[in-house]
């Protein structure tokens, strides 16, 4: 589990950096879980990805529920989107690159995402489904799931990013945080994450 958690160029080191800067420490550790959740889930499923494209997009795929990037109308993952693409930029990618980082991200909101149409965003979007709410567990080795929440731990994040989804929600009506917040699916993940630990112990 130690190679996995590392990033994998130095361009994904700093954008971990990035995170663990700018974003709460319950933020980082969901991104990390994020991209620890697709690795897992390509690995299995057998397919190829880009792992630094995938790495920046996990590492800053909810930049925009930070306060710092939080924009006032803008949908969150659009924000996060945007944080990604200039991250990108500055850090020497193409045009075409950045552009696919924000891509990767704004797509990790859809109700699901075709892998024929991009690995990276339907990697993403089952491993951010796995770890906000606990869905489609099943599809991971229990051990995996055990090693990776024993070394990086969820913190305070279901609260925590319940209560941020509920202002984006409340803020910005028109976009995907709407569809979540009335679900009640990230309340929904803190309980099946606590009752999986509990059921380990």
């Amino acid at each position: 589990m130690t190679d996995l958690l590392t990033p994998p160029t130095p361009i994904a080191a700093a954008s971990l950096d990035v995170a663990r800067r700018w974003l709460s420490p319950d933020l980082v550790n969901h991104s990390v879980r994020s991209w620890a959740w697709a690795s897992l889930l390509a690995r299995d499923e057998g397919r190829a990805f880009d792992e630094e494209l995938l790495f920046v997009a996990a590492m800053l795929h909810d930049a925009g529920v930070a306060s710092h990037f939080d924009a006032h109308e803008v949908a969150f993952e659009e924000a996060g989107g945007a944080v990604a693409a200039v991250f990108g930029a500055g850090a020497g990618w193409s045009p075409a690159r950045s552009e696919r980082v924000r891509e990767i991200i704004e797509r990790h909101m859809w109700r699901s995402v075709d892998p024929a149409l991009d690995v990276e965003g339907y990697l993403l979007e089952l491993a951010t489904t796995l770890d906000v709410r606990g869905d489609g567990a099943s599809r991971w080795q229990e051990a995996d799931l055990r090693s990776i929440t024993a070394r990086v731990p969820r913190l305070d994040f279901g609260r925590a990013f319940d209560a941020s989804i509920a202002a984006q929600a409340a803020r910005k009506p028109e976009t995907a945080a709407v569809r979540l917040h009335a679900s009640g699916g990230v309340a929904a993940g803190t309980a099946f994450w606590d009752a999986f630990a509990a059921t380990g112990s």
